[in-house]
């Protein structure tokens, strides 16, 4: 993983050729008083200042000493302008002058540099870029270097990347935050947890709960869960081969709330941070749970399985159980969940539930701000009746195929009753289509939007 510390460099470290951002109206202006070489160095290149276009401009060795850029237009992409660092000749780069919204412009182009690289040499881009003024360069690299870590653990194959190494990735978070941390396994997990054990008990990498626990715990108490599927066939209901080829991406739930809980810790929140991860791999043995069988859940809920590929609510709930029962000020949990979420609003933008207006309010506050699209959908409880059954307090699917996301959201909010806020993100984790500062491969998704609101409610 490259260090975003290495792409944003701080002001003045190297010399720096200038771009020079210029929309039609300003380049015709500027071109009037240009001296005839500069003239016909633009006119030799096309340049009519469309979005993003290029100038190289030399000075009289024929050196570039700046790149004149096409302006993007005024509701481009806040990453567009950091989209620049995949397309400059390498070198050192300032932006000339101020511009509109600097951070994301900085953080975008840290994230249009990322590359997933380990089966294959891929040379890193040598294009850096002065931090510019009053852009805070230590939150750019924190925030640019979260995601490079979860899109490092949604990429990995998962061959190389199951429940151990889900583990392994939350104890060395733990060990550098100093956080206590426990993993509960075997008999213990299966009597306390007992769907997490169902869903995992046919692969042979054995399932778990990952908990632990940082911050003093006297502070308001923020409690994370995420979903850690980190492989899934959908179980004897099994997918066809077009739907599982992205499953490894399944446990990017459990990345974003990994590289949410890092941010969280590096800057100091005074809040009493929890995070709790079901980790398991949804395979095929004789140990596979079936449709039709009946569970009773930690919260004492009992659970009929209608498709055993709707097995991320059903280890979810038991961690949100867990953190219920202490009560937390805010419960958020993170979870690659349906296709009906990537129906309604494609894979772009999250859906999120919450009953709370506050919550509500400041993420989409948020989420424009940080250019880290959200949107809320409504926990409409009329649709509790897609998951009755007449054996048991719920069904895992909803029945008849509408409103999958609004359902499993309503599976889960049945196992949280004592949290003073609870807020459910139905994400997607993926990029199938590159964009600005968005390579295509998996994706942090809702993680940046979520840390200025905790930061923003908690951070005083």
């Amino acid at each position: 993983m490259r260090d975003a510390a290495q792409i944003i460099l701080p002001s003045g470290q190297a010399a720096a050729v200038n771009l020079l951002i210029l929309n039609k109206i300003e380049l015709s202006s500027k071109l009037k008083t240009a001296l005839p070489r500069i003239k016909a160095l633009v006119h030799g290149q096309g340049f009519e200042a469309s979005a993003l276009s290029l100038a190289l401009i030399s000075n009289e060795s024929g050196e570039t000493s700046e790149i004149w850029v096409g302006a993007p237009a005024a509701d481009a992409d806040p990453f567009a302008l950091g989209s620049l660092a995949s397309k400059l000749p390498l070198g050192h780069y300032r932006f000339q002058g101020p511009i509109r919204e600097a951070h994301l412009v900085t953080l975008g182009w840290c994230l249009e540099l990322y590359k997933y690289d380990p089966f294959r040499k891929v040379d890193a881009r040598a294009v850096t870029l002065e931090c510019p003024g009053k852009v805070d360069l230590a939150a750019v690299i924190e925030a640019a270097n979260a995601s490079f870590w979860v899109r490092d653990m949604i990429n990995t194959p998962a061959n190389l990347f199951g429940p151990d190494e889900l583990e392994a990735e939350a104890q060395k978070l733990a060990k550098k935050f100093k956080a206590a941390i426990k993993v509960v396994r075997g008999k213990v997990l299966a009597k306390e947890f007992p769907l997490i054990h169902v869903v995992g008990a046919a692969s042979a990498r054995a399932p778990r709960l990952i908990d632990f626990s940082w911050g003093k715990t006297n502070a308001p108490k923020v409690t994370l869960v995420g979903k850690g599927v980190c492989y899934d066939t959908g179980g004897l209901d099994i997918k066809p081969s077009s739907g599982m080829i992205l499953m490894k991406k399944d446990m990017g739930g459990a990345a974003n709330v990994l590289g949410l809980a890092k941010l969280i810790m590096k800057a100091k929140l005074p809040i009493r941070l929890r995070v709790l991860i079901p980790a398991v791999e949804n395979s095929i043995a004789g140990e596979a749970f079936r449709s039709s069988d009946v569970f009773r859940t930690r919260k004492g809920l009992t659970v009929e399985i209608g498709n055993t590929d709707a097995e991320g609510r059903l280890i979810l709930c038991e961690a949100l159980a867990l953190a219920d029962e202490e009560s937390p000020d805010l419960l958020i949990d993170m979870a690659t969940l349906t296709g009906a979420a990537r129906v309604a609003l494609g894979p772009d933008l999250p859906p999120f539930y919450t009953d709370d207006a506050a919550v509500a309010t400041g993420l989409a506050k948020h989420a424009n701000a940080e250019n880290d699209p959200l949107w809320q959908l409504p926990l409409w409880k009329p649709y509790y009746s897609m998951i009755e059954t007449p054996i048991a307090d719920l069904n895992n699917a909803g029945a008849g195929g509408f409103a999958g996301s609004i359902t499993a959201a309503l599976f889960l909010k049945r196992f949280v009753e004592k949290a003073k806020a609870y807020v459910h993100f139905d994400i997607y984790g993926w990029v199938p289509n590159p964009k600005a500062g968005r390579p295509k491969g998996g994706e942090a998704q809702g993680m940046r939007a979520l840390f200025a609101l905790i930061r923003e409610c908690y951070g005083k």
